[in-house]
């Protein structure tokens, strides 16, 4: 009997607006840039933070999502926080930024900069 293998589900989920601003993060990169990868480093007070930032290779245990405008790399590291999480790109008159829909984070501090899981 043979096996048939289910499509694995998207680490992270991107509307179209994520998209679209990585397109125009890829449209002004840098060279030397692959894509745009999202990290969760140690800071703010309540422990991990989101970060983006231009990438000039992939590491080996990235997870790679392939979007219309460019690839953005998830860290490693940051994957297991960031599970079934929703990336969006929002903007209004005073703010522009990446906003995320978290289910594994069990806290952020008041001004929404950083988050605990």
């Amino acid at each position: 009997m043979a096996t048939t293998l289910r499509a694995r589900p998207a680490a992270l989920n991107l509307t179209a607006s994520a998209e679209a601003r990585i397109a125009d993060l890829m449209g002004r990169a840098p060279a030397d840039a692959v894509g745009v990868k999202l990290s969760t480093p140690k800071r703010g007070c309540s422990g991990l933070a989101y970060s983006v930032d231009y990438v000039t290779e992939a590491k080996p245990f990235d997870e790679r999502i392939d979007t219309p405008g460019g690839t953005l790399f998830v860290d490693g590291g940051s994957i297991l926080y960031l599970i079934g999480s929703t990336m969006d790109w929002v903007e209004d008159d005073f703010t522009a930024g990446f906003v995320f829909q978290n289910p594994n984070a069990k806290g952020a501090c008041g001004c929404g900069e950083s988050f605990t899981v």
